[in-house]
């Protein structure tokens, strides 16, 4: 027998908690400078309970060739890549009106 998923009760293989959770979520994609005049790409708002953010994070170092990492629940990606990440972050199933970019 298949597992249910703990929040909606439903097995795991037709669970739509994390499609809900994409759609409902407000992210902010931002540009910081850091030390040594570096610039990072840092995406905050995403829902950690629901949405896996090391998966996240893996397809966008990939699609976008650079360094990254996750910390205090945000993405931070070594470079200016706002454009580009809300691209991608559309195609993970993200609504592209719930992704302020500034």
């Amino acid at each position: 027998m298949s597992e249910t998923c703990p929040k909606c009760g439903l097995p795991k293989d037709i669970c739509a908690c994390e499609i809900i959770a994409k759609e409902q979520t407000k992210i902010m994609i931002k540009l910081e400078k850091k030390r040594f005049g570096k610039f990072m790409t840092v995406i905050s708002g995403i829902d950690t309970k629901q949405i896996d953010l090391k998966e996240i994070v893996k397809k966008m170092k990939t699609e976008l060739a650079c360094g990254g990492t996750i910390k205090n629940n945000t993405l931070e990606l070594q470079g200016d890549h706002r454009k580009k990440a809300k691209e991608i972050l559309v195609k993970l199933g993200f609504a592209p009106e719930t992704i302020e970019v500034s």
